[in-house]
């Protein structure tokens, strides 16, 4: 399944493009792709120099963005822990409408895959699934813009670098975006712990989106009810639930198996 970046949608149909204001990444693997994704970055920040330090530099310095050094205190003051001595003040990240998300998998000749977030507010949980998103080859992620983790520099830390490279739609409602797609035959399939389905029990290979909840009470009612089907995971242990990234995780990679041995 190719990788599905957003960049042949940037410059398109713009009074559709939402502006997300994240100012700050920080952290090798999340500056680097920045680099790499042709985000405009107005300065790299660094500590000091390493080996992979120094490597990121030098490539920023080949694209011509200003190199500024600061001290631990800048990094430890502004950023949380994980920051590498590293960070990027950047243009914001671009969204696009479900309108152009849906083209995407028309674009590439492949099968629908896409993934929504009803009220993540984590922002190490909403990151990671951007990851797993991008890693699953998904063609989207939508997401509302209130109760939500949104776009934020830690969201950016969180997903690794991913957050470059994934079509990302936001909603005021995201039961408007899930009606948009079903009126194109996908498959809405919301994850719940305790459904006496498992999604081991649906069809994976034809259009597909996943819609997981958050993290304490899950699905609301009004998204739950615009499922096609209400799926679990089987839970052989002692607790009833997994973390939402980690089921989120789980559930995209089944759909890749599915669709990779029907390939074959």
């Amino acid at each position: 399944m190719a990788r599905h970046g957003r960049s042949e949608f940037r410059s398109r149909d713009r009074q559709h493009v939402k502006r997300i204001e994240t100012d700050w990444i920080y952290g090798l693997n999340p500056v680097s792709e920045a680099l790499r994704s042709g985000r405009k970055i107005e300065k790299v920040v660094y500590s000091s120099r390493n080996d992979a330090v120094s490597k990121l530099l030098k490539e920023a310095a080949e694209l011509g963005i200003t190199l500024e050094q600061a001290g631990k205190q800048f990094f430890d003051e502004k950023f949380q822990k994980g920051h590498q001595g590293i960070a990027a003040k950047a243009a914001p990240i671009s969204t696009i409408s479900i309108e152009d998300l849906l083209e995407i998998p028309g674009s590439r000749h492949e099968s629908p895959f896409f993934m929504v977030l009803d009220c993540i507010e984590d922002p190490r949980n909403f990151g990671a699934v951007l990851r797993t998103a991008d890693s699953a080859g998904a063609h989207g992620v939508v997401f509302q813009s209130h109760r939500s983790a949104g776009l934020s520099p830690l969201v950016a830390k969180a997903s690794a670098g991913a957050i470059e490279h994934v079509a990302l739609c936001e909603t005021v409602n995201i039961k408007h975006a899930i009606l948009a797609m079903k009126q194109q035959d996908i498959l809405i399939l919301g994850a719940e712990a305790g459904s006496e389905n498992t999604i081991w029990d649906i069809d994976l290979t034809g259009p597909v989106a996943i819609v997981v909840g958050s993290e304490g009470k899950g699905l609301r009612r009004t998204v739950r009810d615009l499922c096609d089907e209400i799926v679990s995971l089987p839970m052989l242990g002692s607790v009833n639930s997994l973390n939402v990234s980690v089921a989120s995780g789980i559930m995209a990679y089944e759909v890749v198996r599915r669709r990779y041995r029907k390939s074959l």
